[in-house]
């Protein structure tokens, strides 16, 4: 019997809500703004898709932002630092998520399509676990609700409305704090669904993180290039640029995303469905992804 694709991961922002990435650059660069060491709106999306207090160490190590702190204090940005910078930040992104929680369009209409399929839907995510019930809540009042959902940080995974530390699974502490292109999300995912042989999930994400986790992870990939960090713009943005400025810069994305392994590349979530039905056609063949 020919086999078929049993689930999606899906990424949260920039995939399935918050069109362009935004609440996460805004707070990000807040905080450096508070240390006196203000950051581009590219510094501070560099690193997108890490845990969040792993975002703020890179861009820490950004030898640009270095010397703006050595100018500010006389010395590198410490650990010390970090920690104090990650501590503004999780209670200012918390109080700023449900301004960014918008879906971006077509995210419903594409998990009824994907559900009508027979597939599952799972998440992956770099936000914290606080964070996480802030948009939970606020994608359930759309009407966006995955079979699953894992936090890097280990707090918590959910499935079917069931809470469960993660980190402990697999004997670690609660605040367990992985790299973003690690497999563990999204096997856990796969475990949660019950689904035996990865390469029956496609990772969907707007960033490499995204890309490399579901790569590592033994699955397909789809990088998503206009909704998401690579872009960095809102819609409304989006829809102000030239026409071929907008070309020029979703083939650069595209491109990148291919290169670094990515299976697919689309512009956004209502492309999936269409990718999804390409790739049963590659299995039906006996073809897997790509390592």
């Amino acid at each position: 019997m020919a086999e078929k694709l049993e689930a999606v991961i899906l990424d949260w922002a920039g995939t399935t809500m918050d069109y362009g990435c935004m609440a996460q650059a805004v707070v990000f660069r807040k905080v450096f703004a508070e240390m006196g060491v203000p950051i581009t709106m590219e510094e501070a999306r560099k690193p997108m898709g890490a845990h969040k207090k792993v975002h703020i160490q890179k861009i820490t190590e950004n030898p640009a932002v270095q010397e703006r702190w050595k100018e500010q204090y006389g010395r590198k940005p410490a650990e010390d630092d970090v920690q104090k910078m990650f501590g503004s930040f999780v209670p200012a992104q918390i109080e700023v998520l449900a301004d960014y929680a918008a879906l971006i369009p077509g995210t419903l209409e594409v998990i009824a399509e994907l559900r009508k399929m027979g597939l599952k839907i799972g998440s992956t995510t770099g936000y914290t676990g606080d964070m996480m019930k802030v948009l939970m809540a606020e994608a359930a009042k759309q009407g966006y609700v995955p079979d699953t959902t894992v936090c890097a940080t280990g707090e918590f995974a959910v499935c079917r409305g069931n809470f469960y530390r993660w980190g402990s699974i697999f004997g670690a502490e609660d605040n367990w704090n992985i790299s973003r292109d690690a497999p563990h999300m999204c096997n856990l995912n796969a475990a949660l669904l019950g689904i035996k042989k990865p390469y029956l999930c496609v990772k969907v994400g707007d960033t490499i993180p995204d890309i490399l986790e579901g790569k590592n992870a033994g699955m397909w990939s789809v990088g998503l290039t206009k909704t998401g960090n690579e872009m960095g713009l809102t819609e409304a943005e989006i829809n102000a640029l030239p026409a071929e400025e907008l070309r020029i810069r979703l083939q650069h994305t595209h491109d990148r995303m291919l290169g670094l392994g990515a299976d697919y590349a689309a512009e956004s979530i209502t492309e999936v469905p269409a990718i999804v039905r390409k790739i049963n056609s590659l299995l039906y063949q006996s073809f897997k992804p790509r390592k």
